[in-house]
């Protein structure tokens, strides 16, 4: 599944905030440093999709706020409801 993600650093937690059309706002604690901000990002997905890290992949966007996202791991099906979850 893809998803298109806007990454807000530098926040007091890890939080998905909303949607935006079709975009997840999602907030990370870590500075975007380094790829750090990359990183939190990844773990977080993946905990909020309940998949392994290495079933979150950036696929567009590595040094942006915007992102494409690449979850996999679970079924495509799961993954969807999950996302009706996000207001």
């Amino acid at each position: 599944m893809m998803i298109r993600v806007r990454v807000i650093p530098n926040a007091s937690r890890n939080e998905v905030v909303g949607r935006i059309g079709s975009t997840v706002r999602v907030k990370v604690a870590a500075p975007a440093i380094d790829g750090k901000a990359n990183a939190e990002l990844i773990s977080f997905l993946a905990e909020f999709f309940d998949v392994r890290n290495r079933g979150v992949k950036i696929v567009r966007g590595q040094k942006g706020k915007e992102k494409t996202i690449e979850i996999g791991g679970r079924a495509e099906e799961e993954l969807e409801d999950v996302m009706e979850t996000i207001p």
